[in-house]
Formats: structure tokens, sequence, C-alpha cells
């Protein structure tokens, strides 16, 4: 009779944590500076990946962060162009839609915010 009970509050448990798990959003990378993206080839965005800057010499570069622990580093251009990758061998490719960024590099894109630069309408 005790090893029944045993075995039911396992069972319970399990289901438990099942059910609360079920309707929990969908993971997103530490950080508190937020963008969102769509990595994988999925076509819906969600804000769910994450910013970090460094800089040294001068040079900005944005690391972002993915929910599964994964991540990819960009440099900001100087001359207003955007980003580039890094590192790794495929090309970012970048349009600017409704204010944003908009940079795809392989299967995976991002929506970064955009500040203009003053004499960047001459």
């Amino acid at each position: 009779m005790l090893s029944l009970s045993r075995h039911l509050g396992a069972t319970f448990t399990l289901l438990v944590a099942a059910c609360s798990s079920g309707g929990e959003a969908p993971p997103v990378a530490a950080g508190d500076e937020r963008i969102d993206c769509a990595l994988g080839g999925a076509e819906k965005l969600g804000r769910v990946c994450s910013v970090e800057r460094s800089e040294k010499d001068g040079k900005l570069t944005l690391i972002v962060h993915h929910p599964d622990g994964a991540f990819r580093r960009f440099d900001v251009m100087t001359d207003g162009t955007g980003l580039s990758v890094t590192d790794g061998a495929e090309q970012a490719q970048t349009k600017l839609v409704d204010g944003k960024l908009d940079v795809t590099v392989g299967a995976d894109r991002y929506l970064f915010p955009v500040t203009m630069k003053a004499d960047a309408a001459h």
C-alpha cells in the first residue's frame, strides 16, 4: 500500500510539471536588451534574442544571444551601412524596414533598432 502511494505521488508530480510547462512562453535569451528574431528558418519573429555590446579600440561589436545558448557577432559599420558578420562564412543581408534594420544571416533573421546619423539624409 505504501509503495503504491509513493508511485501515485511521483506520477502526480510529473503530471503537474508537464501541465505547468505547456503554457509557458518560449525560452528567452538572458540579458536586458532584447530584439526580435526568427531563428532556424522560423517565419514568426519573437522578442527572444538579447544583445550585448562590446567596444574595443573604438570598434563596436554586437553579440546576439539566442535562447538555446548560441550566439552571433556583428560589427557595427562606421560608414552607416549597418552591420557585418564578425565571424563565420555567411554574409549578412540587410535592409531598412519600418525604421529597423532587418538582418538575415543564413536561416536566422534579426530586427535591430536604428539610430540615423544627422548627415545620413544628405
